[in-house]
């Protein structure tokens, strides 16, 4: 395995448990660092107050590194931020914004800092900005995903081409042969979503985690790429958005029907017919739900196997 995601970490292994929101409270993110990978607390679905309690919590559930994932878009930015550096939180992934409005101000306090891309473009004004790493996911991908559709296989090569700080592979990674082939392709580590949003640990709706286990090939699709990309489960709602498209909705009509908190609805109070269920292609693949440290050592022990054969070949 490639150091330099562990070493930037801390970690065992060149894993990363993805901030997603509704699904990446304390329990998860302490898990998955308690198990040797880097857990993440995703503070998109919290207030300043929850964000700071989980925080916290996570602390005393752990003595490992873990980090918190910022959409930058966050309306309290500014104060999320103060909470992070006062809480002592050693990294922060950004996300959903311009990179250069707040690496500066995290390095300058010591924290490492990683930025998460959907092209190459985007890569390399992190890599500018002074990122210590970067996250480049493929459209395959759950939740919000970029606009140009770029798969993984295609993205890792084409990044790794373009720059040389640290590059974690996400998007479609929910084994140890999936981590192999993006790592073949010039990753050096891998950042996972969907495999540990169906985690015992993770904060979602039990219902919602069942869901992304019935999940089959086809049954996630992108959509409202006029707001924000974003893939869903197909359900009631992605078949009220398919309806309304074929009307030529307006920007506002679109912003209507989604109304508000759509995806805590779905993931985090299980209601699987109204709302938003984001998860990635990958949850095809995933048939179980598990606690974290079960999902780790399948992954660690598929990737070494999958490594040994790769040899033999």
């Amino acid at each position: 395995m490639t150091k330099r995601i562990t070493q930037l970490f801390h970690i065992k292994y060149p894993i990363v448990q993805a901030g997603m929101v509704w699904n990446s409270g304390w329990r998860l993110a302490s898990a998955a660092s308690n198990a040797g990978v880097l857990g993440m607390i995703g503070a998109g679905s919290m207030y300043p107050d929850v964000l700071r309690e989980h925080i916290q919590k996570c602390k005393k559930a752990t003595n490992k590194p873990f980090g918190v994932n910022v959409p930058m878009l966050y309306p309290n930015i500014q104060e999320i931020m103060e909470i992070i550096v006062d809480e002592g939180v050693k990294v922060v992934f950004t996300s959903a914004g311009n990179p250069k409005t707040w690496t500066s101000w995290l390095k300058d306090k010591g924290i490492t800092v990683v930025h998460v891309v959907s092209s190459v473009k985007f890569a390399l004004k992190a890599q500018e900005a002074g990122v210590d790493a970067i996250v480049a996911e493929g459209f395959e991908a759950g939740g919000h995903n970029g606009r140009e559709e770029t798969t993984t296989l295609t993205l890792i090569p084409m990044v790794k081409e373009q720059i040389n700080i640290p590059l974690i592979a996400a998007g479609g990674i929910a084994t140890g042969r999936a981590m192999l082939a993006t790592m073949v392709l010039g990753a050096d580590g891998v950042q996972i979503g969907s495999r540990f949003a169906a985690s015992e640990e993770s904060s979602a709706h039990q219902l919602f985690k069942q869901a992304i286990v019935n999940a089959k090939e086809g049954d996630t699709q992108l959509t409202l790429k006029e707001l924000a990309p974003v893939r869903l489960i197909k359900n009631k709602f992605y078949n009220q958005v398919q309806e309304l498209y074929k009307t030529g909705p307006t920007i506002g009509q679109l912003k209507e029907l989604l109304g508000r908190a759509r995806a805590k609805k779905g993931m985090f109070e299980g209601d699987l017919e109204e709302g938003e269920l984001e998860i990635g292609q990958i949850s095809g693949l995933i048939h179980d739900i598990k606690p974290v440290t079960t999902i780790v050592k399948d992954i660690v022990k598929e990737f070494e196997e999958a490594k040994k054969q790769a040899i033999d070949l």
